[in-house]
């Protein structure tokens, strides 16, 4: 089949690799420069199948009410706030259900686990390797973060996901350089999930998916696609339409616009989130994998020679709005666990992403409804965890195979 791919993100990537390597003919429409400069340019890089749940969870309404006159809030809501903003809240709060939630968190993490699968497949077909860690720890500051996260870890231990409940002591052995005058009360560690630079792999398997004939069209933004001609779009300014047998549609938050004027409104909507990565002048005093700060929802991970502090979300805003408050908030979690991890004095790069999120957490997979058209989007914060298998699944249903795990639910018709 002669295939177009919308968006070069993560998911773009992962999906046109599995797609030629499925024998298609795959050309992938990409309005920026080159992979990864949207929501996969610098987030946390983190693996943690068993984390990956819906942000939609019985008592999520209570915390984030209690975030947000917070000096360091986890969660944040900016100005403008737009009508489309309020109804995603709408049904965040009604996806809050624990029916719900526990079906959603069932979906996510089913994937999440294939897909850290496929992920160690495929690279292990690459040539070369990308910046990687393995082991991921979450840090209790006191009693009151250990009793938070019970109901997490009853969670692990239902999935039978490996983890440790340890000590401070036991932390700092396995990340020496945490700062000894910040209370440690104790951690989670889990010692099968990692963490992995995500834009170097989107590059590499750019070149991989082009080894296997697939065309990267950048530069190239694609204006709509047709309505009357089934698997036809045009590219902004030019009026030939370009035909194909099948689209993917895997362009984060702008996939919304282009599929509304097809009748599929989906509740789509971006979530920022911040990080900042600043080269390590000193490894020793860096992490050695990853981390997450358990009461700022802060991940500070190792990238080869860069420390990346990654966090925040935020509903509202403009893309272009940097805001201060989530950037210190950043900056005080990596001074309180390595303070000497990253050279701050310049080249840090600060970068805001807009993460394309669905209110009830799972991502969409599948056929549209519309002859010609699929769907790969709405994997909100964890497009990194999710993209190797969603590629793989979305591959599958092209072909007519079954895919490799069950794919209730991912499907546009849990929204209707």
């Amino acid at each position: 089949m002669n295939i177009a791919i919308l968006g070069a993100g993560i998911v773009g990537v992962t999906t046109a690799y599995e797609l030629a390597a499925d024998g298609h003919r795959v050309t992938v429409f990409e309005r920026h420069a080159t992979v990864a400069e949207g929501a996969s340019f610098a987030n946390a890089g983190v693996v943690a199948p068993g984390y990956v749940t819906p942000w939609a969870a019985p008592g999520m309404p209570g915390k984030v009410l209690g975030h947000l006159l917070a000096r360091h809030a986890p969660v944040r809501i900016a100005r403008p706030l737009a009508a489309a903003d309020l109804g995603w809240m709408r049904r965040w709060l009604r996806a809050c259900d624990a029916a719900a939630y526990a079906a959603n968190r069932a979906r996510l993490q089913r994937l999440a686990f294939y897909s850290r699968q496929r992920l160690h497949e495929v690279a292990a077909r690459m040539a070369y390797d990308f910046d990687r860690g393995e082991g991921y720890m979450v840090l209790l500051r006191g009693d009151k973060d250990r009793r938070l996260v019970q109901p997490g870890l009853a969670v692990l231990r239902e999935l039978g996901v490996p983890f440790h409940e340890i000590s401070g002591e036991e932390a700092r052995q396995i990340e020496p350089a945490l700062h000894p005058q910040t209370p440690l009360a104790g951690a989670i560690h889990l010692p099968q999930d990692e963490v992995g630079n995500c834009r170097q792999f989107a590059l590499i398997l750019r070149d991989a998916a082009e080894a296997l004939g697939a065309r990267f069209m950048f530069n190239t933004p694609v204006a709509r696609v047709d309505q009357s001609q089934a698997a036809t779009l045009y590219i902004a300014n030019d009026p030939t339409p370009q035909r194909f047998d099948a689209i993917v549609v895997c362009a984060g938050v702008q996939s919304a616009a282009l599929l509304r004027p097809l009748g599929i409104h989906l509740p789509l909507r971006p979530v920022y989130g911040y990080s900042i990565s600043a080269h390590i002048p000193e490894p020793v005093h860096a992490p050695r994998s990853g981390v997450m700060d358990e009461r700022y929802k802060v991940a500070i991970t190792r990238m080869g020679q860069r420390v990346r502090v990654a966090g925040s979300a935020e509903i509202g805003g403009r893309p272009d709005a940097i805001n201060d408050a989530a950037v210190r908030t950043l900056y005080k979690v990596l001074n309180d666990w390595f303070p000497a991890a990253g050279r701050l004095s310049s080249g840090v790069q600060v970068w805001k992403g807009a993460r394309p999120m669905l209110p009830d957490g799972p991502p969409i997979i599948g056929a549209s409804g519309v002859p010609g058209l699929w769907l790969n989007l709405g994997h909100g914060s964890s497009g990194w965890a999710l993209s190797c298998g969603s590629a793989r699944v979305l591959a599958d249903l092209v072909a007519g195979r079954p895919p490799a795990i069950d794919t209730e639910g991912l499907g546009l018709e849990r929204l209707r």
